[in-house]
């Protein structure tokens, strides 16, 4: 795999990410070349301990490595709430035939989320390798090793659920190492399991950090994923007792607002879980560096022509039509879709004709961001500065409500449900039995809808055939994408292709 041949200069890099301090003001990197750093004079005080725990931070940010990979390619593009978009079936052809279910496996939209995986569980190996033998604070020491396993959890988690069973690096690997087969998915889960519950005995509360670690990895995120794993393998009740104890920490809050989720000013809000930080500031590149730290969402999202944008993840007709089901319209459909003759913010009006004339009649507004908040220098495109809002209290609330469904306790299910559309004003859900669950599950599409939920959802619940099957999803095989043909070449055929790609 690339990933592993690239593994001995990477140690060196680490050195040269300098020092990830986040703060309120997201003013993450201070990079600071470390001039004649090498691997066997680096890793010996708490500061390389730091640098190099930012370090496996940092590839949380990276989204074109260089061909895109955000997660709502997967998880929306892919479902039936949005569509590609951009300028035609043209712009990103391979998007396209993802996106219907034809292939390819040669694309380098599905290597780059490989590479950009394993380099993330790499540098997360080199934390785990190298810090424990270094003297310093040991409950600092603790909380690195557990950020540590949080990160490379994150991206096996990822590995798992987009590609089903993958190599297990559990190390930082010899040359000798490189080529390995596919382990089954549930020794994956099951190290993702071990991970997070490790990482949760020593990672502080969100509350117990102070601001200028505001950002970092929590027992509440720690907790939250760990349910997520335990959802998509059908282990209800040890989901329902992860999100349980997140509730009743009293960590998190639904903010009242619903409207200012996915604005500036609600980047870290008392529902924000799990959120990669992103700023405007960086002089960030079109591409994979050391310190990329801008998002390009921003720009791929906004509408084409006079907005700047370039048109990609267009919400459906379906999608927008189940903001209307219950014989009104969700508040939530304006924060979350933009329709002719809203006003884009300070970029103007969205007719078809000011969004470049390509037909789209919504695109997608939880990442809009306004022109006064580009980037103060350099290209804005590379520099967008909106948060990654991977995981909500709200969502945590939700799968609390599929949960205790799942095991029977209906009061609790309704309870942790009607306290989302409570927040929102929308009537409480009293129904009973599958009608419950299928209430549970509509909210997870409103509530979070765009934010790259849906496709794993529907896989998970066993609905991806019924909804997708008119885009050309079959069971069996779609519920997972296909192997990169290039790590299958570079692995000398020890890699084997999943079924039916």
């Amino acid at each position: 795999m690339k990933m592993m041949k690239r593994q001995n200069s990477l140690i060196f890099v680490l050195g040269l990410l300098a020092v990830f301090s986040i703060s309120c003001e997201k003013e993450f990197l201070d990079r600071k070349p470390i001039i004649g750093v090498t691997s066997d004079n680096f890793y010996k005080t708490e500061a390389d301990a730091l640098a190099a725990v930012n370090a496996a931070y940092a590839t949380l940010q990276f989204e074109l490595s260089p061909a895109g990979h955000f997660r709502w390619f997967w998880g929306d593009i892919m479902s039936d709430d949005s569509q590609k978009g951009g300028s035609g079936d043209n712009d990103v052809v391979d998007l396209m035939k993802l996106e219907t279910f034809q292939g390819p496996t040669n694309t380098d939209l599905l290597e780059s989320e490989w590479n950009a995986d394993y380099e993330g569980i790499y540098r997360a190996n080199v934390v785990l390798e190298k810090v424990p033998g270094i003297e310093m604070d040991e409950v600092l020491k603790k909380r690195i090793l557990a950020e540590a396993k949080f990160i490379r959890a994150w991206f096996y988690y990822n590995l798992n659920t987009i590609f089903g069973g993958v190599p297990l690096a559990d190390k930082v690997l010899a040359p000798s190492e490189y080529n390995r087969p596919k382990e089954d998915a549930a020794v994956i889960w099951a190290f993702i399991e071990k991970d997070l519950k490790e990482a949760i005995e020593d990672l502080p509360q969100r509350s117990q950090y102070q601001a200028k670690d505001l950002g970092r990895i929590t027992k509440g995120a720690a907790r939250a994923l760990l349910a997520k794993a335990y959802l998509y393998q059908g282990k209800y009740a040890e989901a329902g007792f992860q999100t349980g104890e997140i509730i009743q920490s009293g960590e998190y809050s639904l903010v009242a607002d619903y409207g200012t989720i996915f604005t500036k000013a609600g980047e870290n809000n008392a529902e924000s879980v799990f959120e990669i930080q992103y700023m405007n500031a960086s002089g960030g590149n079109w591409g994979k560096n050391a310190a990329n730290e801008g998002t390009f969402t921003n720009v791929f999202q906004r509408a084409r022509g006079q907005f700047a944008g370039y048109g990609f993840n267009i919400p459906t007709q379906d999608f927008v039509d189940e903001f209307f089901k219950e014989g009104f319209e969700d508040p939530r459909l304006k924060y979350t879709v933009f329709r002719i003759g809203d006003q884009m913010g300070d970029r103007g009006e969205f007719t078809v004709a000011n969004a470049g004339d390509v037909g789209y009649i919504y695109h997608p507004r939880k990442y809009f961001t306004n022109q006064s908040e580009d980037a103060p220098f350099g290209d804005p495109n590379p520099n967008g500065e909106s948060n990654d809002r991977v995981i909500r209290y709200a969502d945590v609330l939700l799968m609390d409500a599929e949960a205790a469904a799942k095991t029977g306790d209906e009061t609790k299910a309704r309870e942790s449900l009607n306290r989302v559309r409570m927040r929102v004003g929308v009537p409480a859900i009293t129904a009973s039995g599958s009608a419950l669950l299928d209430a549970i599950f509509r909210e997870r599409r409103i509530e979070l809808g765009l934010e790259g939920h849906r496709f794993f959802d529907l896989v998970r619940t066993g609905r991806a055939a019924e909804k997708l099957g008119p885009l050309g999803f079959k069971d069996g095989v779609h519920n997972i994408f296909p192997i990169p043909n290039s790590e299958i070449v570079l692995s000398n055929g020890i890699l084997k292709q999943n079924p039916g790609y």
